[in-house]
């Protein structure tokens, strides 16, 4: 008899304890912050059913799914996380570009650039759809180039960056993916090589030979790029003819070439 006794309070305590976590349980529930979405509009369904009326009869009427703001506004975060832009660069707007009091050169490379990005999606499947400054250090080239991949980042544009020197080492060092890497910048939307053959006086075999294959593959498929450098078209074809006169053609509606003096140098003032 006692063993039964043992048995039933253990029965009992076990119904117990089951009584008291569910108790507890849908306390927790009901203590529980509301569930966080993304979007509020949305609950981050990506949009939802607008019923439209299509006459003034009764049950006339059509469903139809109408995509949320907030659809945009990731593609945009994606882009802007696949371009390789830091989140610094990301801040560069023409509307933070200083042109008060700058040269003449500075103030038509800045509506040069306004202008690549105001007619882009005219011209983006066209031989000349593509932008250069180049020339002096400091002078912009770098804030303008990025103000355009902002902008078109904005628009839903897909842009790659690319800095030369750093952009060729990341290479040099993952050779095993170099066939991807190059792929991916011939192929995509709008490519920004930034700095081109900065760092020495002239590029390694390697440089010039990736270089060409990029440029060339986006020229015969009239794919947009932004080039900025220290070097002239002329310099660039004292490189390689064949990469500077395919730049310069895609380049001759949108190209500044800003000479002059140290003065011209907005970091030294």
């Amino acid at each position: 008899m006692q063993s039964l006794k043992d048995a039933l309070k253990k029965e009992f305590n076990l119904e117990e304890i089951r009584q008291r976590a569910s108790s507890l349980s849908s306390i927790a529930k009901t203590e529980q912050e509301p569930e966080k979405y993304r979007c509020d509009k949305c609950k981050d369904m990506g949009g939802r059913i607008q019923r439209v009326a299509l006459s003034d009869k009764p049950f006339d009427y059509m469903d139809k799914w109408e995509d949320c703001t907030c659809i945009r506004e990731r593609m945009i975060e994606r882009l802007m996380g696949s371009s390789k832009i830091t989140e610094e660069f990301q801040q560069k707007t023409f509307d933070n570009f200083e042109e008060e009091g700058r040269p003449e050169l500075i103030k038509l490379a800045y509506q040069k650039a306004g202008a690549y990005a105001k007619n882009f999606f005219d011209i983006r499947s066209t031989r000349k759809n593509s932008l250069a400054l180049l020339g002096r250090p400091g002078s912009g080239k770098t804030h303008l180039s990025m103000a355009v991949c902002n902008y078109l980042l904005k628009k839903g544009v897909g842009v790659h960056y690319f800095p030369w020197v750093e952009g060729f080492n990341e290479i040099k060092d993952n050779l095993d993916t170099l066939d991807t890497r190059i792929r991916q910048l011939q192929q995509a939307e709008v490519l920004f090589i930034d700095d081109m053959y900065k760092g020495r006086q002239k590029p390694t075999d390697f440089q010039a030979e990736q270089s060409f294959a990029i440029v060339n593959y986006r020229y015969l498929n009239n794919l947009p790029m932004l080039i900025s450098s220290e070097r002239t078209i002329s310099g660039i074809c004292e490189i390689d003819e064949a990469l500077g006169s395919r730049i310069n053609e895609m380049c001759r509606d949108y190209k500044v070439v800003i000479k002059g003096g140290i003065e011209l140098n907005y970091r030294l003032q």
